[in-house]
């Protein structure tokens, strides 16, 4: 059996384990930090962090500075908990997560192809990278449908499917989702120490069936939010799949982002109200519509113009000073707005 069905079938047996546990046990109650009906809503969205020893070392006041925002209700991790040119290895992993069990308020986390996919490289530690993201899957999501964080929640979760990972919520009128999408081609950048030239057949089974899962939540999301009308659909990913410094997007880089990207523009079409999209991976801050007229990804994702889709990247990497604080209104004009507040010196 290939190893693509063999970490998946481990994977969802586990799932359905932890499912389980969660239902035994129910979600935390409320401790008085999440808004009352027809309040506001706010969120902080940080995304790749913590790069490097510097940061590493800081990642702790970062929590702790987030704790402290009386605003933040939830946090939201886009994925890559480290460098691309650092070890993979489980010992830093329960580093991040000890970190991460930190957080007061819930924690929605979804992986950035850094802490699996990539792991192959030998600066990373050669690892088989369906090993990683088997252990990333154990560590930082032990309990389907529940938040991480000391103020757990319980979201809903693709863990039947195999995806625990994939997730989604409500908060202030709006549907959000976490959206298992990376970089590097969406997982499909041929491993370059292994000597192809293109990505093995374990690789693209992956892809294909986390695609497929991907697709579904981005349609139930939709659905969902139509059926409750809410005001607007907010998806989190870490893949950058608009990077605005690239001019001509090489199909090798991109390729597999198109099916996601299809689906997302159809859905914003036919939904009556803003589509936001939260991302990493390209590290510095963005906020714009990519998919305006006029814009150079139409022809390359074969999609016509989307009014309503607004994308936002946030900052990261190395030189990354701050958090995204995000704040959904129950009322007036703008569903969301969103500040970058500074990190305490």
């Amino acid at each position: 059996m290939a190893i693509g069905k063999l970490w998946l079938t481990g994977i969802a047996a586990a799932a359905l384990l932890s499912t389980s546990v969660a239902a035994a046990r129910g979600a935390q109650g409320d401790d008085g930090r999440h808004a009352p009906a027809g309040k506001d809503y706010t969120l902080a969205v940080i995304g790749d962090i913590p790069y490097g020893d510097a940061q590493i070392a800081r990642f702790p006041a970062v929590v702790d500075q987030i704790n402290a925002d009386p605003s933040v209700q939830l946090v939201s991790h886009l994925g890559d908990i480290k460098s691309g040119s650092s070890l993979c290895t489980t010992q830093y992993f329960e580093q991040v997560r000890t970190q991460f069990d930190r957080f007061e308020d819930p924690l929605v986390y979804t992986p950035g192809d850094n802490e699996w996919t990539d792991c192959h490289r030998p600066n990373n530690g050669s690892y088989d990278p369906f090993l990683r993201l088997a252990e990333v899957r154990r560590l930082f999501f032990p309990d389907a449908g529940v938040t991480l964080g000391q103020h757990k929640e319980r979201v809903r979760s693709q863990a039947r499917e195999g995806y625990v990972e994939n997730v989604r919520f409500e908060k202030g009128d709006v549907s959000f989702a976490a959206v298992h999408i990376v970089g590097s081609n969406d997982g499909l950048a041929p491993w370059t120490d292994m000597n192809r030239a293109a990505p093995t057949p374990d690789q693209l089974e992956e892809q294909a069936g986390r695609q497929a899962a991907d697709l579904r939540l981005i349609h139930e999301t939709f659905t969902d939010a139509r059926h409750q009308q809410n005001r607007a659909v907010a998806l989190m990913i870490q893949a950058d799949m608009f990077d605005p410094t690239v001019a001509k997007p090489a199909f090798a880089d991109y390729s597999a982002f198109q099916p996601i990207v299809r689906a997302l523009a159809d859905e914003a079409r036919s939904f009556d109200g803003p589509v936001y999209l939260f991302n990493g991976d390209s590290h510095v801050f963005n906020d714009d519509n990519p998919l305006a007229a006029g814009s150079s990804w139409l022809s390359f994702y074969g999609v016509g113009a989307v009014g309503n889709l607004r994308r936002v990247t946030v900052d990261g990497s190395t030189g990354v000073d701050n958090y995204l604080r995000v704040t959904v209104h129950r009322r007036g004009p703008e569903v969301l707005t969103w500040e970058r507040v500074p990190f305490a010196s």
